[in-house]
């Protein structure tokens, strides 16, 4: 089987491409990256693999639900938007091998039989699989964020890869709600927030040197613009997942879209 790419995509702010927005095609760039994303694999996934910035617990936790529910972690939007369905199937397998891939490698992982998928998941990929026809299973931050433990987390899990698991790690390069919030409001500034991290965090997943790469991975919160892209950073942290599993694959840049007055990228490896 063709080895899967490994992927950071943003999923976007609530149900946002499930909703009216001023101006109407506020999300029509990230929708239209979403849509093309199936055709880009080699092959049709057997599974997916999500890595969600919205789900933290004090262990890696990966989700052993058959049939995942949704969870509408979000708050204050049009009441059909806590209607939506995405019947995609859990992997109560994968769960397994997710488990057992992270415990060799040293790092803990639990399991949680009950959880549904958070809007980190569903969102995105109710866009990129409506027919929800591909298993799906989720797997948590650690709630310290540590660089390090979830770039490890990606190597553990790279021979997924090979078995045909798409990695995808969903959330924001950019993800300041005050000033996120303060543009919606018609209060933002005129320039574009998070462009110098953007710009540095580019050059750094690009990297040919893939130590290198993680290496100022690690560094991202001293970057130029870091803390204010991210006054924390769980909406950074599954691309440390996704970059992790790379391994030796050389990152490119797969979208770059201004939206609610700051830049949102994608990533992919392989």
């Amino acid at each position: 089987m063709d080895r899967m790419p490994t992927m950071f995509i943003p999923h976007g702010g609530g149900p946002c491409f499930f909703m009216d927005w001023d101006p109407p095609d506020t999300w029509d760039k990230e929708r239209a990256f979403l849509e093309a994303l199936p055709a880009t694999l080699p092959a049709r996934p057997k599974a997916l693999l999500v890595i969600s910035g919205h789900w933290e617990e004090p262990q890696f936790t990966v989700q052993k639900n058959p049939a995942p529910g949704l969870l509408f972690d979000y708050g204050g939007f049009p009441p059909h938007t806590y209607e939506l369905t995405w019947p995609a199937p859990g992997d109560p397998a994968l769960a397994d091998r997710v488990q057992g891939l992270l415990r060799d490698a040293g790092l803990g992982c639990e399991q949680d039989p009950a959880r549904g998928f958070d809007h980190g998941v569903f969102v995105p990929l109710k866009v990129a699989f409506p027919d929800a026809d591909v298993p799906c299973v989720q797997l948590s931050l650690r709630a310290d964020l540590d660089v390090a433990a979830h770039l490890a987390a990606g190597r553990a899990l790279a021979p997924l890869r090979d078995e045909g698991v798409l990695i995808l790690g969903s959330g924001n390069s950019y993800h300041n709600m005050r000033v996120l919030m303060r543009s919606l409001r018609g209060g933002g500034a005129a320039a574009v927030a998070g462009l110098d991290f953007d710009r540095w965090l580019s050059d750094v997943v690009t990297n040919p040197d893939p130590a290198r790469r993680n290496a100022r991975l690690a560094g991202w919160a001293e970057a130029p613009g870091g803390r204010d892209a991210h006054p924390r950073e769980e909406h950074l942290a599954p691309l440390f997942v996704a970059a992790g599993a790379a391994e030796d694959d050389r990152g490119i840049k797969t979208l770059e879209d201004h939206v609610m007055g700051a830049v949102e990228s994608a990533y992919r490896f392989g």
